[in-house]
């Protein structure tokens, strides 16, 4: 990929990325490190990327003449969501536009149906699954692996969205009936029996230079990572390059540019399926932010530019992310106030917040803790967790009191 500064040694590049969400504003971040702006394209104003960022265009990632307005003297394009219509990217492409990662691979993170068939054309690990076109279909496949079984919508899903567990063959034939009368597309899979689920975070660059994070477990909770634990406790060196090297084998076989989550279930037997991928930054690695020699923004950065990739082992032995969702209630104590109290008794968190509204279970920030010498993950876990609460809710998980008094 040709870049500005081999042409003009005063250029800088420029990457515009569709969407203004906190993976934009997080990757603006490490754009200034590097002497850039990142130009984004967002719905609204208020949009966390567009709080920061000074090159914004305001507009829809569905419409194509937004695109090609945030597109226009690009070095290149990049994504913070994979909603885009795919063949608004062809028709950049087609007009010259450099897009990472490219349509022919985006797609695998765009449309499940594409992905699950090309992982399996790869001999990739995956569960069983079959496109369900009538509700017959979902039936017959939940009772032939046992009962339970998993819906997904084939485009549009996330954090829980458009996943449906189900129990038995009457509930995956009713589930699937309604979805099928909506003029929704689906598919069933086999509800794995699962251990943990964990993530490996890759990245690769145009020139074809991979590197890869270490492997860590993610906690979901209603379908929304909650945490992450950086490296996995207690993951067999052998899995873990394995999942390590599956994800760089995937991103070299699907033509990646930029970083790839892989999402994995650690099944019970000890083997590793692949569950999901997201071609962009993922919460799985905001824990890179505090915790590795190189950020997942950073990373991602250098590999859409064909930069040489940074260095990513972790800092410390533990890492812990700790997602800030909103509480159910709002807390009468201000944000600001919050972060205060936090910092006089954590002084060692490293709080990110997205610049967003306080709502129920919306995704607030995060807080990273890195362990402390011979701190062990629980208590590294406990203390990312009562962070990330004290945040959510101005409430102690241990009912600490700074005046010494405790508040049962």
């Amino acid at each position: 990929m040709p870049r500005a500064s081999q042409t003009n040694s005063s250029a800088v590049p420029v990457v515009a990325m569709i969407g203004g969400g906190q993976l934009a504003r997080m990757t603006h971040q490490a754009a200034i490190a590097l002497g850039q702006t990142l130009r984004v394209l967002a719905v609204d104003p208020n949009d966390p990327a567009a709080q920061v960022s000074p090159d914004i265009v305001l507009g829809s990632h569905t419409d194509y003449d937004a695109l090609v307005k945030v597109a226009q003297g690009a070095t290149v394009v990049t994504f913070d969501h994979e909603h885009v219509p795919t063949e608004h990217l062809d028709r950049l492409v087609a007009d010259g536009v450099t897009v990472a990662p490219p349509p022919e691979a985006l797609v695998h993170a765009q449309d499940k149906l594409v992905m699950r068939r090309r992982l399996a054309d790869l001999g990739a690990p995956i569960p069983q699954f079959a496109e369900v076109t009538a509700a017959d279909e979902a039936q017959e496949f939940s009772r032939e692996v046992g009962g339970a079984a998993v819906i997904k919508t084939i485009r549009g899903g996330y954090d829980g969205r458009g996943v449906v567990l189900l129990d038995t063959p009457e509930q995956a034939r009713e589930v699937a009936a309604k979805y099928l009368t909506d003029g929704v597309p689906i598919l069933i899979e086999e509800r794995v029996a699962m251990r943990r689920e964990l993530s490996a975070l890759v990245a690769r660059s145009a020139f074809g230079q991979g590197s890869a994070w270490p492997v860590v477990q993610t906690v979901q909770r209603d379908g929304i990572c909650v945490e992450v634990i950086a490296p996995a406790p207690d993951l067999p060196d052998d899995l873990a390059a394995s999942a390590q090297q599956l994800g760089l084998r995937l991103a070299a076989e699907l033509g990646v540019i930029g970083v790839l989550a892989v999402e994995l279930f650690e099944t019970v037997d000890g083997r590793i399926l692949v569950n999901e991928l997201a071609m962009r930054p993922h919460n799985s690695g905001h824990w890179t932010m505090d915790g590795a020699v190189t950020s997942q923004f950073e990373q991602h950065l250098r590999a859409v530019l064909d930069y040489p990739l940074g260095e990513t082992s972790a800092r410390a032995e533990i890492v812990v992310m700790s997602n800030v969702l909103g509480a159910p209630e709002t807390p009468a104590m201000s944000l600001d106030e919050r972060i205060h109290h936090l910092f006089a008794r954590m002084p060692d968190a490293k709080v990110h917040m997205y610049g967003k509204g306080e709502r129920p279970g919306r995704k607030l920030g995060h807080v990273n803790l890195v362990g402390k010498p011979g701190e062990d993950v629980a208590a590294v876990r406990e203390r990312a967790n009562r962070a990330s609460h004290w945040l959510s809710h101005a409430q102690w998980t241990d009912n600490w009191n700074e005046h010494g008094t405790d508040t049962e």
